[in-house]
């Protein structure tokens, strides 16, 4: 068998706090806390989750990966507002002003971007 994608690992310093606003965040559920992890994901048979594991290290740069996360085009700047209410924030990471996304972080700073839904897309 081919190996395949399990989960997306965010380290976090508070990981009850951090599972509240991802589960909150993409509507999903917390599936799995243990002493060092905790797991969240849509359900227990969904082939990804997200497992948060504690990290001492402070963030100071900006992330070599982060998630894009989508909505319909009618939806898009009520859920912006929507994870800016569960405690995201707007950041900037150097964009113009042009692109088809908005930066937000976690409330550890970790960066994600709300992308325009792609029927919306010039390809």
């Amino acid at each position: 068998m081919a190996v395949r994608l399990h989960h997306i690992v965010i380290d976090s310093h508070d990981l009850p706090a951090q599972a509240d606003f991802w589960s909150r965040a993409l509507r999903w559920r917390i599936l799995s806390v243990r002493d060092r992890e905790i797991v969240i994901g849509p359900d227990e048979h969904a082939p990804v989750g997200i497992c948060l594991m504690p990290s001492p290290d402070v963030k100071t740069v900006k992330n070599r990966v982060h998630l894009d996360l989508t909505t319909s085009a009618d939806d898009r700047d009520a859920e912006i507002e929507r994870l800016l209410s569960l405690g995201a924030s707007r950041v900037d990471v150097g964009q113009t002003g042009e692109e088809s996304w908005d930066v937000l972080a976690d409330p550890e700073g970790n960066e994600f971007c709300v992308v325009r839904a792609k029927a919306t897309l010039i390809r």
